[in-house]
């Protein structure tokens, strides 16, 4: 009975979620935290998988091996302005990632991080239902008892979804805190 345009907004918001959420490092290698990084190419800023493959070699390194070698001093550049906590390691070839054991203080810094991630979702999601209801509450056209109901659902669906963002930041925190 709902605009469906209002949970693939939700479902927008629970992505956008999970893809801030991988770029947590939970100290295991993840190709994913490297997500967003620009590097500086003959003056152009170009995301860093559009410049080399990323692997995972072994449980605690990342390989970024560029297609053009002459780009790996812009990668280790980007890598240092990044400040994502990881010296990388130029062999020549490739760039090298060594990830290093999270420290107590930084595993509970990161549970912060993604509690203020799951938060922004949470409002994300209030906005969407704001405008629906408005939306609602504006057609003439809808009688009273349908607009209650259809109110009904906007909320149950929030509801829904809000567990969804809850059930994820508890899985995140556990991986976290896992030595």
């Amino acid at each position: 009975m709902i605009d469906e345009t209002i949970e693939l907004e939700m479902m927008n918001a629970l992505e956008v979620m999970d893809q801030r959420l991988n770029t947590i490092r939970a100290g295991r290698a993840n190709p994913a935290l490297l997500n967003g990084l620009m590097v500086e190419y003959y003056g152009t800023p170009t995301p860093i998988q559009s410049l080399a493959n990323i692997t995972v070699p072994e449980a605690k390194t990342l390989m970024i091996k560029p297609f053009d070698k002459g780009c790996i001093k812009d990668i280790v550049k980007a890598i240092n302005e990044a400040n994502i906590g990881i010296n990388p390691n130029d062999n020549g070839e490739a760039v090298i990632l060594a990830i290093p054991p999270l420290t107590e203080d930084r595993r509970r810094e990161y549970v912060k991080q993604a509690k203020q991630i799951s938060e922004d979702a949470k409002v994300a999601l209030r906005k969407v239902r704001q405008e629906a209801n408005d939306d609602i509450k504006k057609d003439e056209s809808i009688p009273e008892d349908n607009q209650k109901k259809m109110l009904d659902e906007v909320q149950n669906l929030i509801t829904e979804y809000n567990k969804k963002i809850d059930e994820k930041l508890k899985l995140k925190e556990e991986e976290l805190m896992t030595v």
